[in-house]
Parts: C-alpha cells; sequence; structure tokens
C-alpha cells in the first residue's frame, strides 16, 4: 500500500470516503485498503461528518509540492533499501559463519 505522508485530501475525496462507510455500509479498515488510507483517518472523517464539520477538516493545510512528494518517494525508498541491504547482510552472516561477507567495509575501499 503506497501512502502519501503529510497527505492533503480533496473536499470531494472526503466525501466519497465517508459516503463508503456510511452510505455503502464498508467497514472503515475496508475502505482505508481501497484508498490507501490509514483508517485512523478515515474514522476521523467520518466522525466529523457526523458532527457536520466535514467540510472544515483540512482547511488549514497546505497543497504537497511536487518536489515534497518526490522527496518523500525518496525518502521510502531508501528506507526500503536499507531494510534489504540490512537482511541481506544478516543473510549473508548466517551463510558465512566467518562473517567475510558481513563484515563492514574498512575506510578508504571500495
Amino acid at each position: 500500500m503506497e501512502r502519501i505522508p503529510n497527505a492533503v485530501y480533496t473536499k470531494e475525496f472526503r466525501e466519497e470516503a465517508v459516503k463508503l462507510v456510511v452510505e455503502q455500509g464498508l467497514t472503515i479498515p475496508e475502505v482505508g485498503r481501497r484508498l490507501s488510507i490509514p483508517k485512523s483517518t478515515i474514522s476521523y472523517w467520518v466522525r466529523e461528518a457526523r458532527k457536520g464539520n466535514l467540510s472544515s477538516v483540512g482547511s488549514s493545510k497546505k497543497a504537497l509540492t511536487a518536489v515534497e512528494m518526490e522527496l518523500a518517494q525518496i525518502k521510502r525508498e531508501l528506507a526500503q533499501t536499507k531494510m534489504e541491504r540490512d537482511f541481506l547482510r544478516k543473510a549473508a552472516a548466517y551463510v558465512c559463519p566467518l562473517g567475510y561477507f558481513a563484515k563492514e567495509p574498512q575506510s578508504g575501499t571500495r
């Protein structure tokens, strides 16, 4: 599930998400999975819609720029790459008990 960090959703998008829960009877976690939104966000929107305050939700946030979106994507990719690297390091240490492949590189070498 690809989530948008600190996302700013349009008013129409929020209304449609709330309709999926209220009118179509889908569960909040199901709507969250379908729309790639945290379930806490959906439940907040539903709660505000029932109070009649859904239109004021998100009015204080500014939209993300293309640069901010790209930066967030690159940060996600870097985190994923680091996790994969750490996994491979641990797997190499397990396969090769001498730890040759798992050693940290020496400074000044490639």
